[in-house]
């Protein structure tokens, strides 16, 4: 979809748009959303983030799915001036980010607000010049994927504000964010005003936010609540390995092994006739050197009993992995 057909759709006559979730944890699925309250995320994010009419906004994200919507709608909501590039990996790149420059003279847009996927983010700061451009974007949110340790690590000093969003398609983008630069960077998602969490009997997180979404949202993502109503994500309910009775969280398992292993890989799981799941690891690189890494790192009833080199690691268009299609392919 291009921004002038989003635009288009955005103003009809109807009262819904048209988005597709991520596709993460399955197929991705077609969802109507109503344009109020598109344009009530929308006002809450500018109003969090100090975002006021005149300020720019770099649109770098496919309007395929709802981050790269929302980019819009908020520009269109709060008066932003609205920066389109093409959806790359690397959205700052020279060829890419010309058309980000000021027409007159030529010198680099000054932006105020961006939002990225963690891949975009990575390849941006291993390029000097896309690092530079980077680090003076004054609100730079990241979202649709996990964004590990060494990434968190370079990110922390950044001058400027940078957050890591938790939210999905129901939720109309984030309901919550976390702070990954500065003196406030860690690991708890502050939720928006208008925003409450709780837990399930199975300690999920439970989402009111009835400005965005009409219905409480039941979640799947297993996470602990702090007094003051932050709260930090453990990993997916529908993400654990049951394997001879002990319960093993894939995420878990992944953000051990990141620091260690250089090649792309994933966790996912192996039905075994003795243990009835056991862990598996797919991976671009070295086996052997998979396995010396994951029987150092990890406790012995978590290290995977199935290894497979792939061609590549199955993501979603999101840049997520894609853990259904891992697992079919540890099955076969």
């Amino acid at each position: 979809m291009t921004l002038e057909e989003f635009i288009a759709e955005w103003q009809n006559d109807s009262d819904k748009v048209l988005v597709h979730t991520s596709g993460s944890t399955g197929a991705p699925k077609p969802l109507w959303v109503e344009k109020r309250r598109m344009e009530a995320s929308a006002r809450i994010t500018c109003n969090f983030l100090g975002l006021t009419a005149g300020d720019t906004a770099l649109l770098c994200m496919p309007l395929d799915y709802i981050a790269g919507k929302m980019m819009v709608v908020r520009a269109l909501t709060r008066g932003l001036k609205l920066i389109s590039v093409t959806p790359t990996g690397h959205p700052l790149a020279d060829d890419v980010f010309a058309g980000a420059q000021n027409n007159n003279n030529n010198t680099p847009l000054d932006i105020s607000f961006a939002a990225m996927v963690p891949l975009q983010v990575y390849n941006s700061l291993q390029v000097p010049e896309e690092r530079e451009r980077l680090m003076q974007i004054r609100h730079l949110i990241i979202g649709g994927g996990a964004i590990d340790e060494a990434l968190e690590a370079e990110l922390r000093n950044f001058p400027n504000a940078v957050w890591s969003t938790y939210g999905m398609t129901e939720t109309l983008s984030h309901i919550a964010l976390r702070r990954l630069s500065g003196n406030d960077a860690g690991e708890w998602y502050k939720p928006f005003d208008s925003v409450r969490v709780a837990l399930s009997e199975d300690g999920c997180l439970i989402i009111d936010a009835p400005l965005v979404c009409k219905d409480c949202l039941f979640t799947n993502d297993i996470a602990e609540i702090a007094p003051d109503g932050c709260f930090r994500i453990i990993g997916r309910k529908d993400n654990v390995v049951c394997s001879g009775g002990i319960k093993i969280q894939i995420e878990e398992v992944e953000r051990m092994l990141k620091p260690y292993l250089e090649a792309p890989f994933v966790i996912t799981r192996r039905k075994d006739e003795k243990f009835g799941e056991v862990v598996a690891l797919l991976t671009e690189g070295d086996i052997d050197e998979a396995k010396e890494v994951c029987k150092r790192v990890l406790p012995k009833h978590w290290q995977p009993r199935y290894y497979r080199t792939v061609e590549s690691v199955p993501l979603t268009e999101t840049g997520k992995p894609a853990r259904k299609e891992a697992e079919r392919i540890a099955a076969i």
